[in-house]
């Protein structure tokens, strides 16, 4: 059925019917949608739209009972629309846009990283063999201050200095990584 023909065999058209319906219901349809699409402007008014265009497909229903019973038939016929819009939303992810979410962690890509391990290994290098010897062990091989301690053959508070002192050598040479040594 074209929107130019008639709903009924009277002289009211489709288009001329639909703007009445609208007219007349459209503001209580709206309403309805409004709670139940929990304040979603858009959603509402969409699905009054959508509403309206069943209105449009079932003329039967309009006619039963006369023009000013419609409104239950219409209100029925949202509440259930709204029902199912919202349970096809739960069945589904949420959709997510173009954004990086505030939680996302951000990985540096291959060539940085392999650029900055080049940077780390040269600026060890300048480090004395004591201050290089406990930054080795404590934080490239995870070893605790009392396992270099044992293994260097001195006290933990050697280790703890020495490690405090290489950090802050590597900061003065390695500038834009002192963030990231902290």
């Amino acid at each position: 059925m074209t929107a130019g023909t008639s709903l009924t065999h009277g002289t009211t058209t489709a288009g001329h019917e639909l703007a009445a319906l609208q007219r007349k219901h459209g503001g209580p349809l709206f309403a309805l949608l409004f709670r139940l699409c929990d304040g979603d402007r858009q959603r509402a008014e969409d699905l009054v739209q959508e509403t309206l265009v069943r209105a449009w497909q079932h003329p039967e229903a309009l006619h039963a009972e006369g023009f000013d019973s419609v409104r239950p038939w219409l209100l029925t016929v949202a509440r259930r629309l709204a029902i199912d819009a919202r349970r096809a939303r739960q069945a589904r992810p949420p959709e997510t846009g173009d954004e990086v979410p505030e939680d996302a962690r951000v990985t540096a890509d291959h060539a940085e990283r392999a650029a900055a391990v080049l940077d780390v290994r040269e600026a060890v290098k300048t480090l004395t063999p004591e201050h290089r010897d406990v930054l080795v062990l404590v934080y490239f091989r995870g070893a605790s201050v009392a396992e270099a301690a044992q293994t260097l053959g001195i006290p933990p508070g050697t280790v703890k200095s020495r490690a405090y002192y290489a950090l802050r050598a590597l900061r003065r040479v390695l500038p834009g990584y002192a963030a990231d040594l902290q």
